[in-house]
């Protein structure tokens, strides 16, 4: 990417090398991708299936698949295809799943809100029983292998406190599921301070609050400002006792205009990888992006092979 803007970062980001090493442990799983008859989907199943972290199902047209991987001259011929153009694709992975001949599904060629209106109804059969679904971000900065986890910067738009509450289990249950047995958790928000006008601060009080017993194997704290949680040093300026500050591991965001900005200024601003993945389903979904390079497409193909497996 050329950093034509000031604030831009020029350096490509880079897949991070623990989560690949961990992926590669388990077996591929079996990815449906849904419209895969594009160029960028095409080549990111692909990266994956290079990688040892899937083995690919194409879902879609089959004669714009085939005309496209021929394009890019990728063999297709010992890929499964499966004829389900269009608004077909998503019903037809559901089935897949539903039918154990898939463990992951992929976003192709289709818009993000169209692809999950057609997975996340209870009729499309992937829903874990009673359970809330959440977007988890694992978020890594050049050169550092340590995640941090940002959730929810792509699917809940306005998220109630219940529904926080779940994008935050899954959250750290993520991490654990990558070894960080005690993952430290801040609940952003504009201030520190429990104010009645800014009701996200009230609400982040009542997660804390929640959590406690909840996830007892996680700290978790909030209402806390955006320095707080990045810097210790912040923290002791402004006295705010918190084993939280300058360590987190995970950020949970108020909702998804603050999640998605927080994400892009990461990725685009710091040149992090990030890879994200949806939770509270019978399986993985992973939302790659056009605008994503082909390390955080890799990276998500990882963080997707590791949840597909526990």
């Amino acid at each position: 990417m050329t950093a034509a803007y000031p604030f831009l970062c020029a350096t490509p980001p880079q897949a991070p090398a623990a989560l690949l090493d961990r992926a590669r442990s388990v077996r591929p799983p079996r990815v449906a991708l849904v419209n895969a008859g594009a160029e960028n989907p095409l080549n990111g199943i692909r990266e994956a299936m290079d990688e040892g972290l899937a083995e690919p199902i194409l879902i879609g047209d089959t004669a714009k698949i085939e005309a496209t991987a021929q394009a890019i001259e990728w063999d297709i011929s010992g890929v499964r295809i499966i004829h389900a153009p269009r608004d077909m694709a998503g019903p037809e992975a559901a089935r897949l799943v539903r039918e154990g001949e898939a463990d992951a599904i992929m976003k192709g060629q289709i818009h993000t809100s169209t692809f999950l209106k057609q997975l996340l109804p209870s009729r499309a059969g992937l829903r874990e029983k009673g359970g809330r679904c959440g977007h988890v971000f694992h978020i890594t900065a050049p050169g550092s292998d340590r995640p941090l986890f940002l959730t929810d910067a792509a699917m809940n738009v306005d998220p109630d406190v219940e529904t926080r509450k779940a994008c935050l289990a899954h959250a750290v249950g993520l991490a654990q599921l990558l070894g960080n047995a005690r993952p430290k958790a801040g609940i952003l928000s504009p201030t520190e301070d429990l104010v009645e006008t800014v009701p996200n601060t009230i609400e982040a009080r009542q997660i804390e609050t929640w959590a406690k017993e909840a996830l007892p194997h996680a700290v978790v704290q909030g209402p806390m400002a955006m320095d707080l949680i990045l810097s210790a040093e912040a923290a002791q300026v402004k006295g705010f006792a918190s084993e939280v500050a300058g360590d987190a591991d995970i950020i949970l965001t108020p909702n998804i205009t603050t999640g998605n900005a927080v994400f892009k200024i990461m990725a685009f601003g710091m040149g992090c990888c990030c890879a994200g993945v949806v939770l509270g389903l019978k399986v993985p979904l992973l939302l790659t992006s056009r605008a994503q390079e082909a390390p955080s497409r890799i990276a998500s193909a990882a963080l997707g092979a590791i949840v597909a497996a526990r």
